[in-house]
Order: structure tokens, then sequence, then C-alpha cells
């Protein structure tokens, strides 16, 4: 059985016309697979965010093709995509994208509840995923009473609770001290990753290198380096 789960074939994307235009990706081609944590790496205004935004059906690109387990990304319905987005694809956002007025348990329902889950049962499970990312006992509180690494690990739950096969992470160590960032990372290889499950996280933080299974390099557009992570012991 073939593990690649996402395939980038010559991807290429602009903004702009005429002497306005601006190349953000060029030609860019690569492999994700499952069992693996695949990292985006490199400055900023380097491409990172607008190849996630492609290869996850955010953006469409002006060249290229995305595959997920062979299907054609761009030549999906719009009801395709949006149920792609729904059941395959978990994201973990740099700044959280928790609704403040609600309660941590009910911030992790809401993609239970967008497949029509019923509520009491949604909150039920959701609880669940509270327990796996260790925070069961701050379920009734609301985003303000939680600290940064609380709050990123109440988005993992929400991302996760749906078992999606692809989870995406774009900074998640952004907004957080480096020892809190590691621990993060670190929670989410050993608990989230496995041989069913593709991790990607797009970053700039080297602090986080070592939890790599592979890491791909990006400037100026294009992809210029794409590496088994040496410093990564498995």
């Amino acid at each position: 059985m073939d593990d690649c789960v996402i395939r980038a074939s010559n991807l290429e994307k602009w903004f702009g016309e005429g002497e306005a235009r601006t190349q953000a990706v060029k030609d860019a081609n690569f492999e994700a697979h499952y069992g693996e944590m695949l990292y985006i790496v490199g400055p900023s205004g380097s491409g990172k965010t607008t190849l996630l935004s492609m290869i996850s059906g955010i953006l469409k690109p002006n060249g290229g093709q995305v595959t997920i387990e062979g299907r054609d990304l761009w030549a999906m319905t719009d009801d395709e995509l949006a149920d792609l987005r729904l059941n395959k694809l978990g994201f973990v956002f740099q700044d959280y994208h928790l609704f403040p007025r609600l309660s941590t348990v009910e911030n992790v329902a809401i993609p239970l509840i967008l497949k029509k889950m019923e509520w009491n049962q949604a909150l039920r499970l959701a609880l669940e995923y509270l327990q796996i990312v260790g925070l069961k006992d701050r379920a009734e509180l609301q985003p303000v009473n939680l600290s940064g690494g609380e709050q990123q690990r109440v988005a993992i739950a929400r991302a996760i609770v749906g078992q999606p096969d692809i989870l995406i992470f774009d900074e998640p160590t952004a907004s957080l001290d480096g020892d809190t960032g590691r621990k993060i990372v670190e929670f989410v290889k050993t608990n989230i990753l496995n041989e069913k499950r593709c991790i990607i996280i797009v970053t700039h933080d080297s602090r986080i290198y070592e939890y790599a299974d592979r890491i791909m390099k990006m400037e100026d557009g294009k992809i210029t380096g794409l590496e088994n992570n040496h410093l990564n012991e498995k």
C-alpha cells in the first residue's frame, strides 16, 4: 500500500499581474507520507504558508497539481472540498482561533457539531479528547483563563477530535516560550502521530527541529532541500 497521502507536482502561485506580479511559490514538488512528521521551514516570506494553503484546499494554485490519496484536490467540487477539510484535515493555527465566549470543552466540540453530532454526545467525546491532552480539569474554563500552552493543547484537541488523517500546524510555537513550545511538539510527536496519520508543521523555530522526521526547506518561493532529519533519533 502506498503511504503517500499528499503529492504536490509543479505547484505555482503568484499574486498580482504585470509588473506588480509576485511569485510566491515556484515549481514546488514533494510528497508527504503517513506516519511522518514533516516540517516546512524557511524565513518569513519564503512561501511556506502559501504552499500550506495550496495543499490544504484553501488557496488555489495558478499551476501544478495537488493530490490527496490520489485524488486531484483542485478538481473537487466546493462541497467535496468542504467535506475533505471537515473530515480528512485538522488545523492548528498560530493564534489558536478559540472562541472566547465558549468553554474549553465547547471549543473542542465544534467540529463534531459541524458533523451534526448530538450536542451532549459531542461534549462527552470532547471531554475525552481534553483528557488526552491533559486538560480535562480545565473543561469549563474559557480560553482567557488558560495559559498559552494550555490554549495550544485545546486547539490540538479540537483538531484531532474528528480523527483526521492529516494534521497541519502553522507556526505552532510562535506564541510560546521555548520550553513550552518544545513540550507541545514533543507531546504531538509522542501521543498524536501514528502510522495512519501525517503531520505537517510550518515553522521557522529551530528549537523544535529535532522532532521532525523530514525537513523541507524553502527560500524565495522555491523548495531548496528535502531531507531526513538526522537530529531525530528514531
